[in-house]
């Protein structure tokens, strides 16, 4: 009779399981952290330069996991996405717990567009044009920084693309 309680226990537990449906991974152990890069991405604003220490996310493998798993992000870090050319980009928020601000910024160096990145979304986000570069951050971030289209952004990688010295 125990037996055939413990049995009915698990049965109960594991349609309940299944009901819900499936889990969403949310441990900060399945995040890919990147070494932090010695130089800052700088934007140029009117209000004066805001600097982000940023991880660069420069290969595929890189790029496909991002800020996949992260529960947290500092105001004032994020992931800078280096594309070999100047190219229309995609982006989802596959497995992606916070929201956030997405940053394509073309060759020049220049914003092209800022768009919202909805926690766990498959929708894809794009600027519909072409862009070398992409700075994730925390969302709200680009706004209160003023970080706007036009706003120059700047890093060793972008100046080197940028023709910047």
């Amino acid at each position: 009779m125990i037996f055939l309680r413990k049995f009915l226990v698990l049965l109960v537990i594991s349609v309940a399981a299944v009901a819900a449906g499936p889990m969403r991974v949310h441990a900060d152990s399945a995040a890919m952290m990147l070494a932090v890069d010695p130089e800052p991405v700088v934007a140029i604003t009117p209000a004066g330069e805001r600097r982000f220490s940023v991880e660069i996310a420069d290969d595929a493998a890189e790029q496909s996991a991002g800020l996949m798993f992260r529960l947290s992000l500092a105001d004032d870090h994020g992931m800078l996405f280096v594309f070999r050319d100047t190219r229309p980009v995609s982006f989802w928020m596959k497995n992606t717990p916070l929201p956030l601000d997405l940053v394509f910024i073309g060759e020049n160096g220049k914003v092209a567009a800022i768009l919202p990145g909805k926690p766990f979304s498959l929708s894809m986000i794009s600027p519909g044009m072409p862009v070398r570069f992409v700075l994730e951050v925390k969302s709200g971030i680009a706004a209160r920084n003023g970080i706007v289209p036009g706003t120059v952004m700047r890093h060793p990688v972008i100046d080197q693309v940028s023709g910047v010295q």
